[in-house]
């Protein structure tokens, strides 16, 4: 059991530092963050945000929705509840709506109280490509000029940022839990393992929403070292929970799981694609760097 348990620390640690490590990259390299270079920059830039786009759906898709779709179903088998009311998709829903319903809320007290400047649209296309908080001009020529790559630094506002940030950390905290409560030593490397590729990608990626988006940098910082957390905390959760048994403790973390997969399902499919598809310019190599995203985290999930 000793070994058992420094096999979990290791994995703790491990995780941390390398979640750390590929979050930063974007939040702390100016490259990531200059939006006045030259077109080719600012297209690879957005390349590298489709691709992350990818990487969102298919953590969504494969990876997100169908380990909440298990553990409620195992949950339900467990208390034998029978209903032909499908109770695991509504419990998505209700996740969705939420983001949804506290959107428009957020929204429309902006509308209401805020100043011209604070109620310029989320989505705003910037003459020179990059949004600072301070309202948009728009340019017409963006949309007919099919050769000029625009890189859309108000793709998110600071609230679909949070709950971007929010969703993926909550799942990370599931993760965690996943390696806490194994009882050998080969299954916690082996999650471990797969948990390190998919979410050294995963952070990577988030960094790069968050630098694209109206969110300081030093909250970007803070966002990425709270969400390299969520993992440890899920394990050492985990550790304690196998000294601690509770009768409700899975049905709980089973219902949590899917209003943060209502989350993710409304970020994904609502925010960050059509941002991505609805830019001007090089249409059919965004769609490309998207499928090759996704491609690559469904790699990670068949081999894993």
């Amino acid at each position: 059991m000793e070994y058992l348990l420094q096999v979990k620390v290791g994995a703790l640690i491990g995780l941390l530092l390398l979640t750390l490590l590929f979050g930063f990259i974007p939040a702390r390299v100016k490259w990531f963050r200059d939006t006045d270079g030259t077109d080719t920059h600012r297209t690879v830039l957005s390349l590298i945000s489709c691709f992350a786009g990818g990487v969102f759906l298919a953590a969504c898709l494969l990876d997100i929705i169908p380990d909440y779709l298990s553990d409620i179903n195992a949950e339900l088998d467990a208390r034998k509840v029978e209903t032909s009311f499908p109770l695991p998709e509504f419990i998505i829903a209700v996740g969705f709506f939420t983001v949804l319903i506290l959107e428009r809320i957020v929204l429309n007290c902006r509308e209401l109280r805020g100043s011209p400047a604070e109620r310029a649209p989320l989505i705003a296309d910037n003459r020179n490509g990059h949004g600072h908080g301070h309202g948009a001009t728009t340019s017409p020529d963006l949309e007919s000029s099919g050769h000029h790559v625009h890189v859309d630094f108000q793709a998110h506002s600071p609230f679909r940022s949070f709950m971007l940030f929010l969703s993926l950390s909550l799942h990370s905290v599931f993760e965690g839990l996943a390696i806490g409560l194994q009882s050998t030593d080969s299954k916690v490397l082996e999650i471990c393992i797969a948990i390190l590729v998919h979410k050294s990608i995963i952070v990577f990626s988030l960094s790069i929403k968050l630098v694209q988006s109206a969110v300081r940098p030093l909250w970007v910082v803070a966002y990425v070292g709270v969400f390299a957390v969520m993992s440890p905390l899920g394990i050492a959760i985990g550790i304690s929970v196998m000294e601690a048994e509770l009768a409700a403790g899975a049905l709980i973390q089973s219902v949590l799981e899917g209003l943060a997969a209502g989350t993710f399902v409304y970020i994904t499919f609502l925010e960050i694609l059509p941002h991505e598809l609805n830019s001007p310019g090089r249409q059919l190599l965004k769609a490309l760097f998207i499928l090759l995203g996704f491609s690559i985290m469904a790699a990670l999930t068949f081999v894993g």
